[in-house]
């Protein structure tokens, strides 16, 4: 062989060298696992693209899976797997793609409703998959709807000896009948040896189901073990509820991916809060393990520490997003650690052998509740270090100065509620909640350079308004009717009150739906759900049959209830509240009604815990216009950062998709995509290039729906 082509030949091995990899390691090659590998890391040691070539980044490939829903409702969260060439993930219809990753060529797709472009399927998003092999057989789990797939990943076939035939459903296997209620799961569970450990996604409301923990053989679809987050009578923590609080109470579930440290076979695990999100009258105590970071053995099941990170939830102040587990230096020495971000903007840094605290974290007294029966925890930890990463107090100086009368009209709404910080408990007058329920951190994640011991996490600087209102009949306000009744304490938190929707546009409105829908076309999505709705088939017929009659503005008698049905609806409820909605709190222009950065990304040293530079992540072309500087915007989706010396990102309202100087947080690079990027990205190495892809669904915060995932590139 001449050298000429001995050097063709090498080309490809010497790129990979050049680039930092072995050509034989292939977990610096692929992106294997949901958020980049199983410590969650959401980093790469690929640096052939860097400072220096970034801004010569091009677009490689687009892929279109074809099904984005027209009326603006779906979106992609997906952080695709990356393994031997061929990309994983999920489509705006939750069909399981993959796609041959130099190419965008669809190699095969798998669509759990059965048809490739039919209207009906399951409901929800999907974050991502999880990839098992032992070298002849190779298979993927993902959650559609309430029922866990395991396909072939060559074939895209249902694996037969999986469950039956390919499935398991998420309502088996919870030690409590929940066969009516809603569970399915939006993140991707860890595989550990031959088990698929995942949590699950359920109601937030007085109709949730429990949020155990399984573990499930990923040969057979057997159930292999269980944890109970709400513990039966015997196990530890069961003192921290009510007595029979396992046979009602749902929720403490794990909806936010898990991270595992396979060489002490621990699985760690994020939890979110009991329901209902905003009362726990009929649930006083701790509440654990809602809450927590969950530290189980990956083999049995069994706990190993625990720490809680509210008590009592009344806020909805779930655990976002999997722990980083991560190595750094404290007080001069190395530590293996676990690192947990959080909607309200702090990060709980812990030890990982033991669950202690590596800086101090405070007990504070908190406000007490006025709600009749609540009974607030009275103390919440506070981490002394690192500081917040996101504003606490919503305070009168902090009003948006935008224009003056945006000022004033915020200013004097501000003025009507409560805002003190953290943990003041809802309330009917009104409660602000800062930053808001979707973060601070949200489900996106956090990226942990190994190289610098910095933690890079976008947050959220969104003031929200959380509403109560007493639903019980004896309160006269709300008992007008059953149908009322029932669209108060079932719909109104998504659709509001007045049935209008909600601002962002994710809830339809409900006025003068008889003109758009038939009862029988509303009655079969209350029964088995649509797009973003989950099913309320738990409702029974005469429940159903007073909210429809509601809807369409019939009288009870019309809707054919006797008065014995209506005094059963009507009668007094475990949870005698509800909220009028998700509401964020806007200035009379649509823009946050808090003075910028609305949107930011954070390098926050975790050897020193301190907070190394903060800048706006996001830009409104209309406000740079007028003079103002970058605000950033509200977003969803994660960064990754890479030994190249770059973060990317996208999650940005502007549907931009950016790559930042990890050491200084200045752009180096960024393009506009097909649709908001709200997912986190992926980058791999195939044939020698280094590529970097993004999930562009659109469909949040009023922004359009698409269908695509675009790659880039440095010029071949």
């Amino acid at each position: 062989m001449s050298l000429a082509k001995r050097c063709l030949a090498l080309a490809p091995l010497i790129i990979l060298m050049v680039a930092g990899c072995r050509k034989d390691d292939r977990s610096l090659v692929n992106w294997e696992t949901y958020l980049g590998d199983k410590t969650s890391s959401q980093y790469s040691q690929l640096d052939q693209i860097n400072r220096e070539n970034v801004a010569q980044l091009e677009v490689a490939w687009i892929y279109r899976s074809g099904d984005a829903r027209e009326d603006g409702r779906s979106q992609i969260q997906c952080n695709p797997i990356i393994i031997d060439s061929v990309l994983y993930g999920t489509s705006p219809r939750l069909k399981l793609l993959a796609v041959h990753a130099s190419t965008g060529r669809e190699i095969w797709r798998f669509d759990p409703a059965g048809s490739v472009d039919g209207e009906d399927g399951p409901s929800g998003v999907n974050r991502g998959v999880a990839y098992w092999t032992d070298g002849d057989d190779a298979r993927l789990f993902f959650v559609a709807g309430p029922k866990l797939y395991a396909i072939d990943a060559r074939t895209g076939s249902p694996t037969a000896s999986f469950g039956e035939n390919g499935t398991v459903d998420f309502h088996d296997g919870l030690d409590r009948e929940v066969s009516d209620l809603f569970v399915s799961a939006t993140s991707p569970g860890v595989v550990y040896r031959d088990l698929l450990i995942i949590g699950s996604r359920v109601s937030e409301g007085s109709d949730a189901a429990p949020g155990h923990i399984r573990a499930y053989d990923v040969r057979t679809g057997e159930r292999a073990w269980i944890f109970h987050t709400i513990p039966h009578p015997g196990e530890y923590g069961y003192d921290t509820w009510p007595e029979d609080a396992w046979l009602k109470i749902g929720g403490a579930n794990s909806w936010s991916g898990m991270s595992l440290d396979e060489k002490r076979g621990w699985v760690f695990i994020p939890t979110g809060s009991a329901a209902f999100d905003f009362y726990g009258g009929n649930r006083p105590g701790m509440n654990l393990f809602a809450n927590s970071v969950l530290v189980l053995d990956a083999a049995t099941g069994r706990r190993i520490w625990h720490y809680q990170t509210v008590h009592h939830d009344i806020w909805d102040r779930d655990l976002p997003a999997p722990p980083n587990l991560v190595r750094v230096t404290h007080n001069g020495r190395t530590r293996d650690a676990v690192a947990q971000i959080t909607k309200s903007g702090y990060v709980f840094l812990l030890d990982r052998e033991t669950g202690e605290p590596l800086f101090p974290v405070e007990e504070r007294p908190v406000p007490a509740s006025d709600l009749r029966g609540e009974q607030a925890w009275p103390t919440q930890p506070f981490p002394t270090k690192p500081p917040p990463f996101a504003r606490q107090v919503f305070n009168p100086e902090d009003v948006t100065n935008l224009a003056l009368e945006s000022h004033d009209a915020v200013a004097k709404r501000l003025a009507e509620v409560r805002s003190a910080g953290q943990f003041v408990p809802p309330s009917e007058q009104g409660t602000i909640i800062f930053p808001g329920f979707d973060g601070g951190a949200e489900w996106g994640g956090a990226a942990f350079d190994p190289e610098t011991g910095r933690l890079y996490v976008n947050s959220n600087e969104m003031p929200w308004i959380l509403t109560m209102v007493d639903v019980s009949p004896q309160a006269g306000q709300l008992a007008l009717s059953a149908g009322k009744y029932l669209y108060t304490v079932t719909c109104a938190a998504c659709h509001g009150v007045d049935r209008r929707g909600d601002t962002q546009q994710i809830f339809p409105t409900l006025v003068d739906i008889d003109k758009r829908r038939s009862r029988r076309e509303v009655l079969e999505i209350l029964e088995r759900g649509k797009g973003n709705m989950p099913s309320f088939g738990y409702l029974s017929k005469a429940n159903r049959d007073a909210l429809i009659a509601f809807l369409f503005d019939l009288s009870d008698d019309q809707a054919g209830l006797d008065e014995a049905e209506l005094d059963d609806i009507l009668q007094e409820p475990d949870i005698p509240y509800a909220h009028t909605g998700w509401h964020r709190f806007f200035d009379p222009e649509g823009y946050p009604a808090v003075k910028p950065p609305w949107g930011t990304l954070n390098a926050i040293n975790l050897n020193t815990g301190e907070i190394d530079w903060t800048v706006p992540l996001g830009e409104l072309p209309e406000l740079t216009e007028r003079g103002i500087p970058p605000t950033g915007t509200e977003n969803y989706g994660g960064p990754v950062v890479t030994a190249g010396g770059l973060v990317f990102i996208a999650a940005s309202k502007d549907e931009k998709f950016r790559a930042f100087d990890k050491a200084t947080g200045d752009i180096l690079w960024e393009t506009t995509l097909p649709a908001g990027g709200y997912a986190t990205p992926a980058t791999y190495m195939l044939d020698g290039r280094q590529y970097v892809v993004i999930a562009a669904g659109g469909g949040k915060m009023g922004t359009d729906s698409r269908d695509a995932y675009v790659a880039f590139a440095l010029p071949n």
